[in-house]
């Protein structure tokens, strides 16, 4: 191998392996180039590819996290790195990937709360009206921010209580807003409404929705497209409202999520339903679904000892 090859800057290298990944959405691009900018160039940025070695990733990553970096964030511009890496390799710039950190790339994020249906309609009556059904689709349709905001009057069928999963929206820092395909094909899925939502999703179709079958069925107060800083002051609102905290409204579809596997749900219903093509998350809830199914015939068995042993001391039978 020529030394030579590998005397290209990480600054260098690094930025021209994002300009040249085809097919990256919007959103993809813009997170590397602020993981690049923020996390791995004022580190690795005057240093040589081939000069890059374990102990300096090792090190950048404790530092990184002793600064007070998030773990999901430095998990994120570790597997960045590793990426980059790679690709020096099959460009033979360095004879092997100096990132070898077990579980380095891993994401630990926190367990996020799940609501009770108590909590999710008293956040619904307290957010302004025009978006109670984004909260109550959100839950019991476990729709994400983006689906929800780029839905139109052409995927609800209110009469067959489905809505037709097609588009999202990414929001990019320049504030502007783009609708593109699911990242997978999972993600396009059709989706059941309980039935009890439907007066209400129809009242909201024809108070709310845009007109036209390209409508919009979420719009903000002056007929905008909904952003998510926007949305931020009413979230706000409503939370203090209906007297909750620390939710985010991700935490919706999660607890949508959960209570379809609550309800019975196969690890392929959940799958469909939550459009993921892998099993991963799918199992995470259905794992929590049969604890609590556990918990709940422990809880039963411990009624049945009680009982039995009332019954011997009593002698009664009953």
């Amino acid at each position: 191998m020529n030394p030579d090859l590998g005397k290209v800057s990480f600054k260098e290298y690094g930025t021209a392996w994002v300009d040249e990944r085809p097919g990256l959405r919007p959103k993809a691009v813009q997170l590397y180039e602020g993981l690049l900018r923020i996390h791995l160039i004022p580190t690795f940025g005057s240093r040589t590819i081939a000069e890059i070695k374990e102990p300096h990733i090792r090190k950048w990553r404790k530092q990184r996290l002793d600064d007070g970096v998030g773990p999901v964030t430095v998990a994120k511009a570790y597997r960045l790195l590793k990426s980059i890496f790679n690709t020096a390799v099959s460009d033979g710039l360095i004879k092997a990937n100096p990132c070898n950190i077990r579980g380095a790339g891993k994401e630990d994020s926190p367990e996020r709360p799940v609501l009770t249906i108590k909590q999710v309609y008293a956040l619904a009556d307290a957010i302004e009206p025009r978006f109670r059904m984004l909260i109550l689709l959100a839950t019991f349709a476990s729709l994400r921010w983006g689906e929800l905001a780029a839905l139109q009057r052409r995927n609800v069928d209110a009469e067959a209580g489905t809505i037709r999963v097609v588009g999202t929206t990414t929001e990019l820092k320049d504030g502007s807003v783009t609708i593109g395909s699911p990242k997978s094909e999972a993600g396009k899925r059709l989706v059941s409404i309980p039935a009890m939502l439907l007066p209400d999703l129809k009242a909201h179709m024809e108070t709310y929705a845009e007109k036209g079958d390209v409508g919009h069925v979420f719009v903000g107060p002056k007929g905008a497209k909904l952003r998510r800083a926007n949305f931020t002051r009413v979230w706000a609102a409503a939370l203090k409202k209906a007297k909750l905290q620390g939710f985010h409204f991700h935490d919706l579809r999660h607890t949508g999520n959960d209570l379809a596997a609550r309800s019975g749900a196969s690890l392929r219903d959940l799958m469909t339903r939550m459009g993921h093509s892998t099993t991963r998350a799918a199992l995470i809830y259905q794992h929590t679904a049969m604890e609590r199914d556990r918990a709940i015939a422990d809880a039963l068995g411990k009624l049945a000892e009680e009982a039995i042993k009332k019954q011997d001391r009593d002698g009664s039978g009953t």
